[in-house]
């Protein structure tokens, strides 16, 4: 089942399920996921349980809804964006150290004396990011993005600001997740997703990645409940007046991974301020394809569009840059 959360034609919110990639059915009773997450939870039903037993008579068409601009992120925390926590792990995919290392201008084929930090980390996933059922595998690269007011909706352009040395695509597949009363985390499903991030001033120094981080993202346009297949294939590509001017096939799933998403979610939620009941969570699980790994440079007005299977609809959105000016401390 796949979920979209969108603005009805009077502008009113609304959630539907995907039946195809060209017909919804919306929900009654429920304006956001958020709110049907919650009321699973009260009744003790799964979210596809809660979400068929919402089901109305009401189809629309999904081409619409994209075409006029009125999809939303397919989840959010609908009353207070700071309730919205987003984050990521880096270094989880088969392939993401050998484009790090490229984008760093680093090495791998080194003993483990002489190995670069990033291919350390790399190697500890690979060795142990899939401990078995019960135990507790290594830890990985983690950062914070921001909180909710970071995320735009498909279709929406991700706002490089002014101060950014560049702005690029991350393709990657994100976990959805709320916080129950009792400060447990339940996973709604997933999403692809644009994680986006300054490569240029991570390439500066590793330690940059922090701020490298600290930028807008989007996901959607569609909430996978359930499992994630273990093998996702799909395509990254840049689009420029109207032509593909990049294009990979990029991969997620487990099957992919140095870290299991199991791995990767018990050392998000092993911190309790991570558990604060009520919560929304966004965690980006990670990527190997970089349009920046191969030297390209995107430009203003470049359209960024992820697709892959099972999700119906590829996530686009357009590239813009904030002439922002710098914000000045004043004292009190």
């Amino acid at each position: 089942m796949r979920l979209i959360q969108f603005y009805t034609s009077d502008k009113q919110r609304a959630v539907a399920i995907v039946n195809s990639a060209d017909s919804v059915t919306v929900l009654h009773s429920v304006s956001s996921v958020y709110q049907l997450a919650q009321l699973a939870l009260s009744n003790q039903l799964s979210l596809q349980q809660q979400s068929l037993a919402l089901k109305s008579d009401t189809t629309l068409s999904y081409t619409d809804i994209i075409q006029q601009q009125r999809l939303l992120p397919p989840y959010d925390h609908p009353d207070d964006a700071a309730h919205m926590l987003v984050t990521g792990t880096g270094l989880t995919h088969l392939g993401s150290a050998d484009t790090r290392a490229t984008m760093h201008a680093q090495t791998s084929g080194k003993a483990d004396s002489e190995l670069t930090d990033t291919m350390k980390m790399f190697k500890l996933g690979v060795e142990g990011g899939k401990p078995a059922a019960g135990q507790q595998g290594v830890q990985p690269e983690w950062f914070y993005k921001g909180d909710g007011s970071i995320v735009v909706a498909p279709g929406a352009a991700l706002v490089s600001p002014g101060f950014a040395l560049d702005g690029g695509e991350e393709p990657e597949i994100a976990g959805l997740y709320i916080i129950d009363p009792q400060g447990q985390p339940y996973r709604l499903g997933f999403a692809i997703g644009n994680e986006f991030s300054d490569h240029k001033t991570e390439r500066q120094n590793y330690l940059y990645l922090a701020h490298s981080k600290l930028r807008p993202c989007s996901f959607g346009p569609e909430l996978l409940v359930g499992e994630l297949p273990a093998d996702i294939r799909g395509h990254s590509r840049i689009i420029r007046n109207g032509e593909t001017v990049w294009q990979k096939p990029f991969v997620s799933g487990e099957q992919n991974m140095s870290h299991s998403i199991a791995n990767l979610e018990a050392h998000h939620f092993k911190y309790q301020q991570f558990c604060r009941p009520g919560d929304a969570h966004v965690h980006f699980f990670g990527t190997a394809t970089l349009s920046f790994g191969d030297g390209f440079e995107t430009q203003a007005g470049d359209v960024f569009e992820i697709g892959a299977a099972p999700f119906s609809q590829p996530l686009q959105n357009t590239l813009a840059i904030d002439n922002d000016v710098s914000v000045q401390v004043k004292a009190l």
